[in-house]
C-alpha cells in the first residue's frame, strides 16, 4: 500500500473495453464487489474515461538502448557481424547499462508499463556483466514494473566458444529464461544449437524464448524443428518464438500448416511489427490457437533510432501494419500488449476482474479502440489502487495535483 491509497477506494464511472461503464471497487489493493466495501471510500469519478489493462512489454532490450543517454545516430551496417561490432563499439561511449535500463524503465512505466521480458546479451567477451547491470537496475523497480530476464546468445553459441557454459550460468544466477538465435543461419547447426538452449531448460526447469529471423521455408522448417523439440521435452506452453519472420514470408497455405504444429506444441509467437520485413500473419495464427503477444524490441539503440516503450503505440504499429481497422481487429492489437503479454509472463491476478490486482491505465479517449487507434498522451496508471504520479494535462482535472513536498493536493 503506497502513502497515496487509503485501504478501500472506489473509482466510479470507468468505462470498460465492451463500452460498458461501471464502478471499479479496491480493498488493500485488489478489485473486489463494489458492495464489499465497508468504510466509506475515498471515491474517484471517473467521468466515463476508459480504462484499460496495464501494458506489459513481452520483449525489450534493457541493455542496449540509449534511452537516458544522448542522442547516438545510427551506422548503417552491411551485414550482421559489422552490426555487432558497431554496437560494441557505441556501447563502450555510453552511459553504463544500470543507468539507460533505469531511464528506459521509467519510461515503460509513465506510459503503463508494469512488467516486460527483457533479453541480455551473454556472450565470451562480455560474459554476465551485463546481467548482472540489467538485474541490478531492475531492483529498484520491483513492484512497479517486474522483469523476466533472458540469458541471449547475441553472438551465437556455437560460434561463440564458452557462451554455452555462459547461458548455464546465466540461468543459475537468476535467468529465468535462456535464449536462442537464428540456429541454422547464425550458429550453422541447429541441432547443436537446439541442444544446448532444450538442454538448459530441461535441466534448470526455465523456459525458452529464441530469436528468429531465418526466412522464408528455412524459417518455417525452423519453427517445425523447435516445436517438435518442446514437444519431446515436455515443456509445451514454456516456448517462445519472438519474430518468426518466416510466417510472413510463405504462402497462407504454409503459414497455416505451421500454426497447428505450433499451436499444438503451445509455442507462442511474438512480433513487434518490424517496419522493413514480412512478420507473422496475427489473425491467422490466432484462429489456430498459437498465442501472439507483442514486445517493442530495440529501443533507441545501435540496430535502429525508433522506439519510445509505449506499448499503446506498439499496438497501434501491429493494427497499422495487419490492416486491422475494426474495433474488433483493434482489440486484438491491444489484448497483444495486455493479457496476452501477461499469459505469456506468466503474471498472477493480472486483469479486471474481482480478485485481480487493481493495476490499469485511465486514458483519455473515447473508447478502446480510439486509445489503440491515436494513442493519447494523457493518461494515468493506478497500480494496486494508488494513483503513480503524473504530469499529464486534462487528466489532473480528474485526479488531485501532486506535489512532491507535500503530496497530493486539490
Amino acid at each position: 500500500m503506497t502513502p497515496d491509497t487509503p485501504p478501500e477506494r472506489l473509482f466510479r464511472n470507468a468505462r470498460l473495453q465492451d463500452g460498458s461503464t461501471v464502478d471499479l471497487a479496491v480493498r488493500d489493493g485488489l478489485f473486489v464487489e463494489p458492495g464489499f466495501l465497508v468504510t466509506e471510500a475515498d471515491e474517484v469519478d471517473l467521468k466515463g474515461l476508459p480504462v484499460l489493462p496495464a501494458f506489459v512489454d513481452g520483449h525489450i532490450h534493457l541493455d542496449k538502448s540509449f534511452v537516458g543517454d544522448r542522442w547516438h545516430s545510427h551506422c548503417p551496417a552491411d551485414g550482421l557481424q559489422e552490426r555487432l561490432n558497431i554496437e560494441k563499439r557505441m556501447l563502450t561511449n555510453a552511459l553504463p547499462i544500470t543507468d539507460r535500463a533505469d531511464a528506459l524503465l521509467a519510461q515503460a512505466h509513465a506510459f503503463g508499463t508494469i512488467a516486460m521480458r527483457s533479453h541480455i546479451d551473454i556472450d565470451a567477451t562480455t560474459g554476465l556483466a551485463n546481467l548482472h547491470a540489467v538485474m541490478a537496475a531492475c531492483e529498484p523497480w520491483r513492484g512497479r514494473v517486474d522483469v523476466e530476464f533472458v540469458a541471449f546468445p547475441q553472438a551465437g553459441i556455437i560460434a561463440s566458444p564458452g557462451t554455452a557454459d555462459l547461458l548455464d550460468a546465466a540461468v543459475r544466477e537468476g535467468a529465468g529464461i535462456v535464449g536462442g538465435l537464428d540456429p541454422t543461419t547464425f550458429d550453422g547447426d541447429a541441432d547443436a544449437h537446439l541442444d544446448v538452449v532444450f538442454g538448459i531448460a530441461e535441466r534448470h526447469g526455465v523456459k525458452i524464448d529464441i530469436h528468429l529471423h531465418e526466412p522464408g521455408n528455412q524459417g518455417i522448417e525452423q519453427l517445425r524443428r523447435i516445436a517438435a523439440r518442446t514437444m519431446a521435452s515436455g515443456l509445451n506452453g514454456l516456448v517462445v518464438v519472438s519474430h518468426a519472420y518466416a510466417l510472413g514470408d510463405v504462402d497462407l497455405d504454409a503459414a497455416a500448416r505451421t500454426a497447428d504444429i505450433l499451436a499444438q506444441a503451445g509455442v507462442a509467437i511474438m512480433t513487434n511489427a518490424p517496419g522493413d520485413r514480412a512478420f507473422p500473419p496475427i489473425t491467422l495464427l490466432r484462429a489456430a490457437g498459437v498465442r501472439v503477444f507483442a514486445g517493442n524490441d530495440n529501443i533507441r539503440d545501435a540496430w535502429w533510432p525508433y522506439g519510445d516503450a509505449d506499448m499503446l503505440g506498439r499496438a497501434r504499429m501491429i493494427g497499422y501494419r495487419s490492416g486491422f481497422f475494426t474495433d474488433a481487429d483493434l482489440a486484438t492489437a491491444l489484448d497483444m500488449a495486455t493479457t496476452d503479454a501477461a499469459m505469456v509472463l506468466g503474471l498472477e491476478r493480472y486483469g479486471m476482474a474481482v480478485g485481480d490486482e487493481a493495476t490499469f491505465v485511465i486514458v483519455d479517449a473515447e473508447n478502446a479502440a480510439a486509445a489503440v487507434a491515436a494513442p493519447p498522451s494523457d493518461r494515468r496508471l493506478v497500480q494496486r489502487g494508488a494513483i503513480v504520479p503524473s504530469s499529464t494535462s486534462r487528466l489532473d482535472t480528474v485526479f488531485p495535483r501532486y506535489d512532491t513536498q507535500q503530496g497530493y493536493r486539490p
